[in-house]
């Protein structure tokens, strides 16, 4: 089944999807997805543009990155911008948001959706795919969640979510440019891996299943 499926239709299958949740990690596409927004209130602030990692084979494929901008109809808040260093004018000629769900759609079907504080990209992702009629669907890997799985970072709810770029410090994974939305998926990209080798542990060649990391990354998350 697609990470996504249209509004009363029958999800199509697919590999991997809810197909690869048998499967090791490693066997799967990952998609490791970092957005930009207009700010922080998750139901009414946009995405202004989005960066996307394909991982395969249980490697980075730099050829099959993605990134876009994306024009919003709301304002850029002072603090995203801050933030992002985006403005209006720039994202004046970008595609629009219909035109970027579905660029989005079809980079995700039928493959894992991984993100930093997953919850984030889902709930911008959810009201973004709303629009065309599509809903968010498919196992989800959070980098955060894996984290506090691995004892990486604390994991109580007031400890809140590790800052990317802290974390790949951590774990010695190089840190491309912050707050850019490809560079922050290339960046988590890099931690998914570190983190997996930890779980792996050389007792499973190929990695633990789509299924044992999902379940993993929703005990864990902290929404």
């Amino acid at each position: 089944m697609p990470i996504w499926r249209s509004r009363g239709a029958r999800a199509a299958t697919g590999v991997p999807g809810w197909d690869a949740l048998h499967l090791p990690w490693r066997r799967a596409e990952l998609v490791v997805l970092d957005v930009e927004t207009t700010g922080l209130d998750l139901h009414t602030d946009e995405i202004v543009s989005y960066g996307a990692a394909i991982v395969a084979d249980g490697r980075i494929v730099v050829s099959r990155c993605e990134y876009s901008l994306v024009r919003p109809v709301r304002p850029i808040s002072a603090a995203a911008a801050a933030v992002h260093a985006l403005t209006l004018d720039e994202l004046a000629a970008a595609p629009e948001p219909a035109v970027a769900a579905r660029a989005l759609a079809d980079l995700l079907a039928g493959r894992v959706l991984v993100a930093h504080a997953a919850w984030v990209e889902r709930a911008f992702l959810t009201r973004l795919w709303r629009e065309v009629g599509h809903t968010l669907d498919g196992p989800v890997l959070d980098t955060a969640a894996l984290a506090r799985a691995a004892g990486v970072v604390r994991g109580g709810q007031d400890d809140g979510e590790p800052p990317l770029e802290s974390l790949a410090q951590a774990l010695n994974v190089p840190v491309h440019p912050p707050h850019h939305a490809l560079g922050d998926a290339l960046t988590t990209a890099g931690v998914l891996q570190a983190l997996l080798a930890r779980f792996d542990g050389g007792t499973h060649p190929d990695g633990l299943t789509v299924r044992e990391l999902a379940d993993l990354s929703r005990r864990h998350a902290l929404r």
